[in-house]
């Protein structure tokens, strides 16, 4: 810097003055250029690499590696020869280097050359396409092996998991046992022992012991000198320090001459003094037992730390924003408000209610401020803020009603709300406040004076109404109609209350009158807030009320082609809801408008089955069955009825008329034969099937006929009448079923196969036939024979689950476990949305995959009862009861004609139910009355059985399960 000014102002002087420039070998220049080294400010020498000499080598940065380069730029070597002395000829050479290199040593016979002879020409389109069928070629080839090399793999990975089972697997059944150990073999399992060193194990804890205070007293006392070595002392030779003395200073610390003598005992008593205010505090002041709860103690602790969401810093912004508000508009009430809430929620209470105080001195006519600041503050200070609000606010109702919260006192709190009516009478909210708090007779009172200032609150008019007598209450809800036409509740009131003072006649004026006044005034009658209200009359008991409600709007609003289906909507929606009388009311209007419609009657004959009472659902039949005699079902459904309630004869007369009306009706015929039979007239029963048989003569007919007689044990005239069924109805499946049982009930094997061979020739699709064959098959022994029966049966009927399904479970019989889990695997591929296939499916694995499985079942049929069984099988099976209680519920709610499903859940009720939820499934299953089921079917059609109620084969069903899943 100074040769710079130096030759600066050498060359000022010079350009001023014309003189020649100062020469460089002056005396000072020549000084500095000696220091000055010879290759600063030079260009580096070529090839130098910085830190190279250091090995800082370990990275490449541009610097290395020099700057982007055009291609005319020289290289680095001075010394290369012509044609490579650009960086663009080196990149050439470069290019010509990645050519193919088509020289004899790089050529195979075998192979050709290394690379692709053609890889520098152009890519065409020929050349794609043939890229394309070369791909193809590959992609058919590897697809002709897949099967073989997926089937390899999975050999492979299944000995690996043999070979090398997972931890999990392998102690599977151990934790399986787990079910089984007692308490006591548990808590007599010896603990782990410790490894470690003794040592190790036992480490000796550094001991430290509080030092008396008499230590320090003695020591004070005898005035010792030092109690560690001075750095100073090896300097001067010793203790010889130029200080002597230590404590001995002429002010030695705490012996300073003005503070006197170090009394440590005083100290500890004083600090003895301290712990037993502290004890004393929180003993209890008469016997003297600690009152700390130790449970709640720590709760308390925390309860005293701040319990604010966020962070020191985010609340001293707050605070900071808060008072700049404040200080901006201090006539904002929030700003007041936000900020003590920050405070108290920081836990500085004091600061809170500083800062609302003085809000309300800022914001005195806000009301808000004025609550939040009663809130705040503790009992007797809260009442003298709120009377402070009230005299800046008389006409605040919530400050009122806040004075009167603060009341403890029930006559302080009427008086605080008589005070407050005188202000504000126009408030309904404080009406009702202080009503609430009287007496009915001073209630009345009151509300004859809240109706005279607040004469459009129809609460106000309905609860005066409800205090009153019979006569006084119309005065009062004739006012309330005059002062409020447009308002329906009054109406409705009105009504209700002469309902209940027995007027019932005039209920129905009075709703009607109510419609044509409400128009009349220009309300909109609103069809479901109507009978929303009538539901509410219903579960009032003002039935009367609520069926008149019904027949007045039931029809508002709704096109002609809309009323059945709109109505039944309403019907479901009233049932759902709880009010049956309003359903009732539907159903009575729809079968007025709709007197001939066999659906109508049949959904109100249900209703009154599942909601009734016998008596009303037979009078309903009666009149079902007047204006629809073609209706079989009401009839039956009637007939049932009586059967039920053991009335017999009524019963027959029923089905008598019902055979008037519907002569040579099938199911008429054999309601007759069924309600004989179970009634033990089997000779009745037989006579009306000769005499169906010869006048309505039907499949069904015959079988109920060869049924009868089988049950009854007449083997050879139910064979005889199942021959005679067969020539004029040999393609009806259930009567080959039926010979093939009755020949294998009497031991003859080849009659029955000959039967079911038979019955395949004239029904191939029958499942029921072809699993009949294939179990017989399977029961003599002839395993073969039943495997080729079901392929035969899912060759002709393919996507057949229960097909598929039996030939799982016939290998798996077989004790060929891999083979059922391969057909389980292709079943699945063919009807991938088969319930009873997925449910079986489940529990074919090994219990750790069996939830993996189960998950993938639910998705594929979510709402399949079968697949839903097996859910909550699983679940019982892993000992998780409510949730197999759950899945159990879902399942016979979803399809209640499932008698496995009810056949399950008893049996698991049995096992960890109770005796009211036992009884209470037994009684659903037998109002459900279920039909189908694998199980279920082959209890309730056997033969043996055939007298049992719904209840009794449940019972026969769920004894035969064995839990094993």
């Amino acid at each position: 810097i100074l040769a710079q000014n130096i030759s600066a102002s050498g060359g000022t002087g010079g350009s001023a003055g014309g003189a020649p420039a100062m020469p460089l070998a002056s005396p000072l220049m020549g000084g500095l250029n000696k220091k000055k080294k010879p290759f600063l400010g030079m260009a580096a020498p070529l090839g130098y690499v910085p830190g190279l000499g250091r090995g800082a080598t370990g990275f490449t940065t541009r610097s290395d590696i020099g700057p982007a380069r055009d291609a005319n730029d020289p290289v680095d070597d001075r010394h290369a020869p012509p044609g490579k002395r650009t960086v663009g000829d080196q990149m050439k050479k470069n290019q010509e280097e990645d050519e193919e290199d088509l020289n004899d040593t790089n050529y195979d016979e075998f192979n050709g050359y290394a690379g692709s002879l053609f890889s520098s020409g152009p890519y065409e389109k020929d050349d794609e396409e043939a890229d394309a069928i070369y791909a193809a070629l590959d992609k058919r080839m590897d697809e002709r092996r897949k099967e073989r090399r997926e089937l390899r793999e999975k050999e492979e990975i299944e000995k690996y998991r043999m070979e090398r089972p997972k931890i999990q697997q392998q102690f599977s059944d151990l934790k399986r046992k787990l079910a089984e150990v007692t308490e006591d073999e548990w808590l007599s399992i010896p603990e782990v022992g410790d490894a470690r060193n003794k040592r190790q194990r036992n480490p000796r804890h550094e001991k430290l012991t509080p030092v008396p205070d008499s230590f320090f007293a003695k020591h004070l006392q005898t005035g010792e000198n030092h109690t560690s070595v001075d750095p100073l002392q090896g300097q001067f030779a010793g203790l010889a320090t130029p200080f002597p003395g230590g404590l001995n200073t002429p002010y030695p610390g705490g012996m300073t001459p003005e503070a006197g003598e170090l009394d440590m005992r005083k100290i500890g008593q004083a600090r003895n003094t301290l712990m037993d205010m502290r004890l004393s505090q929180v003993s209890d002041s008469v016997s003297g037992q600690t009152v700390v709860d130790p449970k709640g103690y720590l709760t308390d602790l925390n309860s005293m730390i701040p319990t604010h969401g966020g962070d020191i810093s985010d609340i001293k912004k707050a605070r900071l924003l808060l008072k700049s508000v404040r200080e901006t508009n201090p006539h904002h009430p929030p700003a007041w408000i936000a900020s003590a809430r920050l405070e108290e929620v920081t836990g500085k209470l004091q600061v809170a209610r500083n800062l609302i105080m003085k809000g309300t001195e800022m914001c005195p006519k806000s009301e808000d401020v004025w609550l939040e600041a009663a809130r705040l503050q503790p009992g007797d200070t809260a009442k003298a803020v709120v009377a402070q609000a009230v005299r800046h606010l008389p006409q605040s109702v919530r400050i009122y009603i806040r004075a009167a919260e603060l009341e403890t006192d029930i006559r302080a709190k009427k008086r605080v709300l008589r005070k407050a009516l005188e202000n504000v009478s126009k408030s309904v909210r404080l009406w009702k406040i202080a009503v609430e708090l009287e007496e009915p007779e001073d209630a009345r009172i009151m509300l004859s004076r809240a109706v005279e200032c607040c004469p459009t609150s129809v609460e106000l008019w309905l609860a005066l109404a409800r205090l009153e007598t019979y006569e006084n209450a119309r005065r009062v809800l004739n006012k309330a109609r005059e002062n409020i036409p447009t308002d329906r509740h009054i109406w409705i009131t009105a009504a209700k209350l002469e309902e209940a003072n027995g007027n019932t006649q005039m209920v129905e004026k009075i709703i009607d009158r109510a419609i044509t006044s409400l128009r009349a005034n220009g309300v909109e009658i609103n069809r479901e807030q109507w009978i929303q209200d009538a539901e509410e009359c219903d579960k009032a008991g003002s039935v009367a009320t609520c069926q008149a409600v019904i027949r007045a709007v039931i029809g508002i609003g709704i096109e002609e082609e809309d009323c059945k289906h709109t109505w039944m909507e309403d019907a479901d929606s009233c049932v759902a809801h709880g009010a049956l009388e309003c359903a009732r009311a539907i159903y009575a209007h729809a079968l007025q408008v709709f007197p001939s419609k066999k659906s109508v009657w049949l959904r109100a004959a249900y209703f009154e089955k599942n909601h009734g009472t016998r008596e009303s659902l037979e009078a309903l039949l009666q009149r079902a069955v007047a204006h629809c005699p073609k209706a079989e079902v009401l009839w039956l459904m009637g007939a049932k009825s009586k059967w039920l309630a053991g009335d017999v004869p009524a019963a027959r007369s029923i089905l008598a008329l019902a055979f008037q009306a519907n002569p040579n009706s099938e199911e008429i015929w054999l309601a007759a034969v069924k309600l004989e039979s179970e009634n033990n007239e089997y000779e009745r029963a037989r006579r009306l099937l000769a005499k169906a048989r010869s006048s309505a003569p039907t499949a069904r007919v015959f079988m109920k006929s060869v049924r009868l007689e089988w049950v009854l044990g007449n083997i050879d005239a139910a064979h005889e009448l199942c021959t005679e069924a067969l020539k004029h109805y040999e393609d009806f499946p259930k009567l080959w079923m039926m010979r093939g049982q009755i020949e294998e009930q009497s031991e003859n094997i080849d009659k029955a196969r000959e039967a079911y061979n038979q019955g395949l020739k004239k029904c191939p699709h029958s499942m029921s036939l072809w699993l009949l064959l294939s179990r017989l098959e399977e029961r003599v022994g002839q395993l073969t024979r039943a495997r080729a029966i079901l392929e035969k049966a899912r060759l002709k009927n393919p996507q057949t689950p229960e097909i598929w399904l039996e030939s799982v479970r016939l290998e798996y019989r077989a004790g060929l476990k891999n083979i059922s889990n391969t057909l389980m695997a292709k079943a699945l591929q063919e009807c991938p949305n088969s319930g009873i296939l997925w449910a079986e499916a489940v529990f074919l694995e090994a219990r750790p995959q069996r939830k993996t499985k189960s998950v993938d079942a639910l998705k594929k049929c979510e709402h399949d009862p079968h697949v839903l069984l097996a859910v909550a099988k699983l679940f019982w099976s892993e000992r998780k009861i409510t949730k197999a209680r759950e899945w159990f519920l879902r399942t016979v709610k979803i399809e209640p004609d499932l008698g496995d499903a009810w056949a399950f859940f008893y049996k698991f009720e049995l096992q960890h139910g109770t005796e009211e939820q036992q009884q209470e499934v037994k009684k659903r299953c037998e109002n459900a009355e279920p039909r189908h089921g694998e199980l279920w079917c082959a209890e309730s059609k056997h033969v043996l059985n055939w007298q049992k109620n719904i209840g009794e084969i449940l019972v026969l069903v769920a004894s035969k399960i064995k839990n094993t899943f």
